[in-house]
């Protein structure tokens, strides 16, 4: 879901994870629509890799809202975000008899955005 400036007080942007973007998409679904503290709880006590960096991002979205917009930090909800496919790194894997099997490793590029109510 893209949106346009209006509708968020603050972004933050984490580029070229090395996490599928499926997996991350389940954290940044869980605090969708939720107030900034919940959303890092929720997230803290998450055993996934992808709740981590999800945290980071959170706190760097808080932070840019503070600092840029001058927003109060209780009345800070996590209005959307997005995670999209970023590059993929191509590896090769040996097989029996000489042969060779591609893999690849996806990234993602995840965004939050962060609104005010009142």
């Amino acid at each position: 879901m893209k949106q346009t400036p209006e509708q968020y007080v603050a972004k933050a942007t984490l580029r070229h994870v090395r996490i599928a973007p499926r997996k991350a998409r389940l954290m940044l679904n869980m605090i969708k629509g939720k107030q900034v503290e919940p959303a890092l709880q929720i997230l803290q006590f998450s055993p996934k890799k992808s709740a981590q960096l999800t945290i980071k991002l959170l706190k760097s979205a808080i932070a840019n809202a503070r600092e840029v917009a001058g927003a109060d930090v209780d009345k800070l909800w996590v209005t959307g975000g997005c995670v999209d496919m970023g590059r993929r790194l191509k590896r090769i894997m040996p097989r029996a008899q000489g042969r060779a099997m591609g893999i690849e490793k996806d990234s993602s590029h995840i965004t939050i955005y962060l609104g005010e109510r009142k």
